[in-house]
């Protein structure tokens, strides 16, 4: 049988009532434990209750860890740019016309 300890978690709310929980857990079996992240995504019911829909759970490693930090602020980083160059698009567009 496999119990599930929960070390720490951070919240993340978005929209109306849904959230992100992010947790560092582990799992123990007979066999030893396995230190895991997971990722879970849920909402919030009109009673108050949390209720999870989907989750992600990788090893918590240093190295995996890293790398999904670093895609997490490179996609940041590109929409951020995207969103610069509309602006200067935008901008050019309003000169050419008053001119």
């Amino acid at each position: 049988m496999v119990e599930f300890e929960t070390l720490e978690t951070k919240e993340v709310k978005f929209g109306n009532n849904k959230f992100l929980e992010v947790a560092r857990k582990i799992a123990k079996t007979p066999e030893g434990e396995n230190e895991f992240i997971s990722i879970s995504k849920g909402f919030i019911t009109p009673t108050g209750q949390k209720r999870f829909k989907n989750a992600l759970g990788f090893p918590a490693e240093k190295e995996i860890m890293d790398s999904l930090i670093g895609a997490l602020q490179s996609i940041k980083m590109e929409e951020a740019r995207r969103e610069e160059v509309t602006e200067q698009e935008t901008e050019e567009e309003s000169e050419e016309e008053t001119e």
